[in-house]
């Protein structure tokens, strides 16, 4: 079943889980979270960057809405980390029910104009919007400087940004960063600063960075009030660990000898993140909503 995520996160906070969102741009890697969240009866997001739009093309993403739709467990289709309003744009043409804009690394004005845009030109579709305010580090040389000096987000930032430009949900910086970690650096995620900004904002909140972070980090932050969680290192990671392994083997260079083990070790994290973030079972609570449809599409 097919909602936005206005439908997916209403019932989030109330039942004390959050929804992990899996980046995919392949269908194997569509394969190993949506099979996984319907083994584990939990309700999914189907996440893709515009990078792996770009790779995965339109037509893909036919097949992608095909198969969600017909799940008996509910799904979001969601842009992550769209840059520009052309990027949202196609996202709406391809049947996306919900997008994220990214400015957060503009000014406070360009951020707030560029993401009032984009809600006023998707809720005219019934598609919910999230953005981001603070930043979300990046691994890689910048990790370090990025946990030391904190750019996270200001509560009374994130009210006056909710209420300025309408979004649906806020992503926020609380400590997390993209990607895998070094092995030296152990991040923090702020739950002091998570408490102070869902006391001020009434939207779902959003946690970006989420691999890769210890697990009592994560079930923390879903216990305060996360309601979403970023997936795609993680499980990615063990998709093609196990792949170089078969092909190390000389039996993987057929895909129905390569893939079906790869796709098995990627289920193994996306099953972890589904019980780490309570979402075992919750699709349950979405069988009386109506699936989400989109009469200008």
């Amino acid at each position: 079943m097919l909602v936005n995520m206005n439908q997916m996160l209403s019932l989030t906070r109330k039942n004390h889980f959050a929804v992990g969102a899996y980046n995919v741009s392949n269908s194997e890697l569509l394969k190993a979270s949506v099979e996984q969240c319907e083994a584990d009866n939990a309700p999914g997001i189907i996440a893709v960057h515009p990078t792996e739009m770009a790779y995965a093309k339109d037509d893909f993403f036919a097949y992608v809405l095909q198969r969600i739709k017909n799940s008996r467990v509910p799904f979001v289709l969601h842009l992550d980390h769209g840059d520009t309003i052309n990027n949202v744009a196609r996202a709406i043409h391809n049947g996306f029910s919900s997008v994220m804009i990214d400015a957060s690394l503009e000014p406070w004005d360009d951020n707030v104009a560029v993401t009032k845009q984009t809600v006023d030109m998707c809720h005219l579709v019934g598609v919910s919007v999230e953005a981001e305010l603070g930043t979300i580090g990046q691994t890689g040389n910048h990790i370090k400087e990025h946990l030391k000096n904190g750019i996270y987000t200001k509560p009374e930032d994130a009210a006056k940004f909710v209420e300025e430009t309408g979004v649906d949900t806020l992503a926020v910086g609380i400590g997390t960063a993209h990607g895998i970690y070094p092995s030296d650096v152990e991040p923090k995620i702020r739950i002091d600063i998570l408490k102070e900004i869902l006391a001020a904002v009434d939207v779902p909140l959003v946690l970006h960075g989420g691999s890769s972070n210890p697990d009592d980090q994560i079930a923390e932050a879903v216990k305060t009030g996360i309601s979403k969680v970023n997936i795609s290192s993680d499980y990615k990671y063990a998709f093609f660990k196990k792949a170089r392994e078969i092909l190390k083997e000389d039996d993987g260079w057929d895909p129905n000898n390569l893939f079906p083990k790869a796709i098995d070790a990627a289920k193994e994290v996306v099953h972890h993140k589904n019980e780490l973030f309570n979402s075992v079972g919750k699709a349950d609570l979405y069988k009386d909503m109506s699936p989400w449809r989109n009469e200008f599409l």
